[in-house]
């Protein structure tokens, strides 16, 4: 079963304009990053080296896991919108690129700039932290980085290429070998992506912990993955590609997706982590929440409730408005905005664990944070800005790259007839 006759699946103009300006916007991005303090190494720099990394993983990582669980559903609808996700999550296949000056750095001995349990000193001096050191070492840690970015780059790869290699042969053993793999594709994917959320961002603050914190990063990775690929898919549709294969019913597939995985399911973890942590009011865990309570952090706190829960909440309820397009787009936007600040609020805030050990009242806290005495890591700074579009502009033409060396949709897919006849009730 093919695709509609009169349906533009190949990348013409679009395809190469948007690969390059892409990467020259994000190599512009990147140099202007490393430009203006990548000499000095300073702890703004790594953060918003880190901070864009982290952006274009994380969408990456959203991509492949639902790609992964098409196959392991054997769902039909999905099938038109799935090579745009293929492509997406295959800049796994190069995005390891942006990491190497991190492993580098852990491993020159100066680690410490980014991550504290880098600082021998450091791990020696409480025995929490030398309880860690097995786990929190540069040569395991390195091992383990490697592990991840394999594995997913190797995932990506295998799914994009034996979908591509369908459209010419037309055989079925394609999608078996996909279904059969699908199962322990979730379960390496699961691992390693909830791992290297521990290894990449819990790790800044080594003496923290929390048991959800790789679910709540699977949820980011989900909220940044359908935002884009609702914005993606309408870009390609407003270019006149794929008018009958990206049809309405899968944009409002795509919202619903959205607000399940990107409002409700990251607020209820983000709430369940929050509530738990803070009610045993154990200070090594609570401490982590401390700074994003204080200060500007605590007005960006309130930005993510109202703006990444409540507000799509709200707008996303009714099936009218993951209908209509044009209004999709613009939450999706909207949650892509979203998305980034929860990425930043993640990984800047810095705890203050002197001050937290001398504070004998919240007050106090309060007070020194208002007299500039107490940093908490706002150093909003035009590196966060340049590493930001670094990443995405080198996304956005990675993504187009793998876009324009195939089909739109998989045009030999056994279910594309499924996805093409799809309507929701």
């Amino acid at each position: 079963m093919h695709a509609a006759p009169h349906d533009d699946l190949r990348l013409r103009g679009l395809g190469p304009a948007a690969m390059i300006g892409g990467g020259l916007v994000g190599l512009a991005g990147l140099a202007a990053t490393v430009g203006i303090d990548g000499i000095s190494g300073s702890t703004i720099f790594w953060k918003s080296w880190l901070f864009g990394f982290m952006l274009t993983q994380a969408i990456c990582l959203g991509a492949l896991f639902f790609v992964i669980l098409q196959h392991a559903t054997k769902a039909g609808w999905s099938v038109t919108v799935r090579r745009p996700a293929e492509a997406i999550a295959a800049n796994l296949q190069w995005t390891w690129l942006l990491f190497v000056p991190i492993l580098v750095l852990v491993w020159s001995g100066k680690g410490a700039v980014l991550f504290q349990w880098c600082d021998a000193q450091y791990m020696h001096s409480d025995h929490v932290l030398e309880g860690k050191l097995g786990y929190l070492n540069p040569t395991f840690w390195s091992i383990r980085a490697i592990v991840y970015l394999g594995v997913w780059a190797l995932l990506a790869r295998f799914y994009r290429s034996q979908s591509i290699a369908q459209d010419s042969s037309g055989d079925l053993s394609h999608t078996m070998r996909m279904q059969w793999w699908a199962p322990i594709s979730i379960v390496l994917y699961g691992l390693t992506q909830t791992f290297a959320s521990i290894d990449w961002i819990m790790a800044i603050q080594p003496k923290w912990f929390s048991t959800m914190f790789g679910v709540y990063w699977f949820a980011v990775s989900c909220t940044g993955f359908f935002a884009t690929a609702i914005v993606l898919l309408s870009i390609l549709r407003g270019c006149g590609y794929g008018a009958g294969s990206f049809s309405r019913e899968h944009f409002h597939d795509l919202g619903k997706l959205l607000f399940a995985f990107g409002v409700v399911f990251w607020a209820y973890i983000g709430y369940s982590q929050y509530m738990l942590i803070w009610y045993a009011n154990i200070p090594i865990e609570t401490e982590w929440f401390v700074p994003r309570q204080l200060g500007p952090w605590f007005f960006v706190s309130w930005i993510l409730i109202l703006g990444h829960f409540a507000l799509p909440f709200v707008l996303l309820i009714t099936r009218w408005t993951k209908r209509f397009r044009n209004v999709l787009v613009m939450i999706a936007i909207w949650m892509v905005a979203m998305f980034i600040v929860d990425v930043y609020w993640l990984l800047m805030p810095m705890v203050p664990e002197e001050a937290l050990a001398h504070a004998e009242s919240w007050a106090q806290l309060q007070s020194e944070v208002s007299a500039g005495t107490l940093d908490l890591g706002w150093n909003l700074s035009i590196l966060n800005f340049t590493a930001l579009i670094g990443a995405f502009g080198l996304l956005v033409c990675g993504t187009f790259f793998f876009l324009g060396r195939a089909s739109l949709a998989p045009t030999s897919d056994p279910r594309l007839s499924e996805a093409l006849a799809f309507e929701n009730f």
